[in-house]
This record gives C-alpha cells, structure tokens and sequence, in this order.
C-alpha cells in the first residue's frame, strides 16, 4: 500500500530543491547548491511519477553542461554559489578546447546513469509519445558520452573504462581508496571546505583525505583535463564496477530506445559490441573467486582492490553476472551485510575494520544503491531479499526523513541519520519505490 504521506513529503523535498526558472534541482540546500550529475537522473525517476514536465527540464539542464567530445561533467555550475568548495573558479575547464562556453562546468565525471534513465522516464509516464519525441532529441546526445568513455577512458580496448578520481566514483570517501592513497604523499593544500560547515565533520572526509582529492584535480588541471595524459601520469586510474555496470546498464537500455524509435542500426551494432566486450571483461576481470564478489581494479597498479562494497552487487541491475554467479553474490550480500539486526545494505563491510556507519561512504546505506540493489535482485527472481531491501530502505525514511544516508545498525532510540537532510534522490527513489508492486 502506498503511504500518501510519505509520496506527499518526497514531492514537497523535490519541488522546494528545484530551480523553477533554471531547470534542474540541487541535492539539498546549503551542502550541494549546484546540480550534481547522477543525483538528477535519479531526481528525473521521482519527478517522471508526478511532473514529466520536471523531469524532461531535469534531463535537459543537465546536458546543456555536455561539452563537444560528448563528455558529461559531473557537476554543472548554472548557478552563484559560496557554500560549496571547490566551485567553478577552482575547475578551471576552460584549459580544456571542448568545455561548453555558456556554462561552468568540472572536468571530472560521475556513474553514467543517464542512458538508463532515459529508459526509465519512457517506462514510468502515461504519454509515451511526448517522451519519445523527448528521447529522440537527446539519445544522440547520450550515445556520443559512451562513446567518450569507450574511446578515451578504455586504454586497453577492453571494454572497462576507468576513473581518475574518486569522486568519478559516486562513493567519495569509501575505504577502496585507502590503498591508493598510501602510495601518494600530496602537498597540504591550502583552501576553505565548506561541507563541514554544514555536516559534522566526524561524517566526512578528513583534511588530508581532501589533499588527496585536490592533488587529482591540480594533476588534471596541469594537462587541461587531457584524458590520455591523465591516464599517463594520475596515481589514480580505477575501473569501478558501479561505474562500468551504470555504463553497461544504459548501454542497454540506448538499445531498447533505438528500436523503438526505429533505424540507428549502426549505433545499436556499436553498442552491442561494446555490450559483449565489457559484460565478458566485467566477469573476467572485476570477479573476486575468493571473495564471490565484484571488485574494483587499481590500472595503474594492475591489481584488484579486494574489498567488498555496495558497489559489488550492483552488477545485477545491469544484469551482467550469470544466475549461478548471482547465486553465490546474493550469497555474500547476506552473509557480509544480511544479519537482522542491520538496515541493507551498508556502504562497505560491516565485517572489515575499516567500517564506519557514520562517515559518508564508509559504511552508511545510501538510498540510490538501495534502489539499484532492489531493482537487481527483483530482476534475477530474488523476491524475498528484494523485499527487505525496499522495506528497510522505507523504514528508514519513514523514522528519520529524507537524509543523504543512514547507520546501517538497527539503533534503539538513537539518531541514525546523517549528512543532508530533504536530500533529492532521497525523496525521488522513495516515490519510485512505493509505486513499485513488490
């Protein structure tokens, strides 16, 4: 049964984040003031239930930060902000030929999930002749940014692409990138953070972990964002599974799209050859054996970063593993992260010592991952963990309110929320997940 009360709070969350006269939402007030790339093709799912209007704006607000190789930034700058850092004058895209001219944009990406979404809107809205015409004027636009990836960020040809910084990622701070940072010693850059101004900052990253961060940019910056000196040079190149699933994931989807709308055969041969390449390097590659999980690959170092994530199950919502090996995946994601006194799904590991259930991406549940987690399992007939998933991801709105993530551990009469609260995806994924049936 749907709980109109908490569909009406998640409107209420989406409609007082968005720019009416600009077109796109920010993730939550003061923390995140710009528009963040995956956050708003999540935000376009919850607004395609109630305004596709918004949805469609959403949509297009977003790629008029496209720039002219098809690369898409992960954040677009349409606005005047000083709450967040480091903002538009610290990016610098102009070194780069191709950034768009009329608005400031970064030079870093994040997980690709347009393309799916795209699929998502088309599936979601009642006039499915309005989206089509919709789609048909930006697919292309969605394609070319694949084909930036493919050409420019797969060195080896082999179908993985990669990323040169963290937060490329989506999961800023997670401990896979403990292992990387040891082997960089970055100068202490001097500069004001502005997150902890608006969050505790035992829930962020630390200082030196944002000298880190910073060195990557300063790196990238010094080459114009030119990818294959980037690739050359950065002490961080990473082929991340929630990263080439979210690409494989749209891959398909752009497919399905093509055929509706009909023609396109060459770029539907060009995406089922990349579709076949990446999902057979994906298992060859990013599978631990020892583990029964995906992991992420250290390309600079040629090693895998054996760790187990959120991240390492959301294969199966771009349907790439086998069902034997979704077996023995689901099998992990209940023995590491299942145990009944715990929310799904945590971050990282609850078993590692690198667990934190309140800092950021080291171990509290996300609402996005818990909706490609559910999507997944539902979509590989695991119905009954499905439902757990939507049901604690629920709960845990329904007894803190829209936050930008959540303790993991079932807390007693604590708090257990954290970071930004009327968080957009937040409240756009939970509209999503009471519509759903199961």
């Amino acid at each position: 049964m749907i709980d109109k009360n908490l569909v009406k709070g998640a409107i209420n969350v989406l409609n007082s984040n968005f720019n009416d006269q600009q077109g796109f939402t920010i993730p939550c007030e003061g923390l995140y003031p710009f528009q963040w790339h995956w956050d708003s093709g999540f935000i376009s799912i919850g607004f395609a239930h109630y305004d596709p209007n918004k949805a469609k704006r959403e949509i297009e607000a977003l790629l008029s930060g496209q720039w002219a190789n098809g690369f898409i930034p992960h954040i677009v700058f349409h606005n005047d902000s000083d709450t967040y850092f480091p903002g538009p004058d610290y990016h610098r895209t102009d070194l780069h030929p191709d950034c768009p001219k009329n608005v400031k944009t970064t030079g870093i990406t994040q997980p690709p999930v347009t393309g799916f979404v795209l699929k998502e809107l088309y599936d979601i809205v009642e006039d499915k002749a309005d989206m089509l015409t919709f789609i048909k004027q930006n697919i292309d636009k969605i394609y070319k940014n694949h084909e930036h990836f493919y050409r420019h960020r797969d060195p080896n040809k082999e179908g993985l692409v990669y990323i040169y910084h963290n937060w490329e990622s989506g999961t800023d701070n997670s401990p896979i990138w403990d292992e990387i940072w040891e082997t960089m010693d970055p100068p202490k850059y001097k500069y004001e953070r502005k997150d902890t101004t608006h969050v505790d900052a035992a829930q962020r990253p630390t200082n030196r972990e944002y000298d880190n961060y910073i060195h990557l940019l300063e790196i990238a910056k010094a080459h114009n964002y030119d990818d294959a000196k980037i690739a050359e040079l950065s002490p961080f190149l990473v082929q991340d599974p929630l990263f080439n699933a979210m690409l494989i994931k749209s891959n398909t989807a752009l497919i399905e799209l093509y055929e509706l709308i009909g023609g396109h055969e060459e770029k539907r041969t060009t995406l089922n050859q990349w579709q076949t390449k990446a999902k057979a390097r994906f298992n060859e590659k990013l599978f631990n054996k020892d583990l029964n999980a995906y992991v992420h690959y250290d390309l600079r170092n040629e090693k895998q970063l054996s760790h187990i994530t959120s991240s390492s199950f959301t294969p199966l919502f771009a349907g790439i593993p086998s069902k034997e090996r979704a077996t023995l995946l689901v099998n992990t994601l209940m023995t590491k992260f299942g145990e009944e006194e715990s929310y799904l799904c945590a971050s990282f590991d609850p078993q590692s010592d690198k667990f934190n259930p309140v800092k950021y991406w080291r171990g509290p549940v996300w609402i996005n991952l818990n909706w490609l987690l559910f999507r997944g399992l539902k979509s590989y007939d695991f119905i009954d963990i499905a439902k757990r998933i939507k049901a604690d991801t629920l709960t845990l709105i329904e007894e803190h309110g829209f936050y930008e993530y959540f303790d993991s551990r079932k807390l007693e009469g604590k708090n257990g929320a954290y970071g930004g609260n009327n968080f957009s995806w937040s409240a756009a994924l939970t509209i999503d997940l009471l519509k759903d049936k199961l």
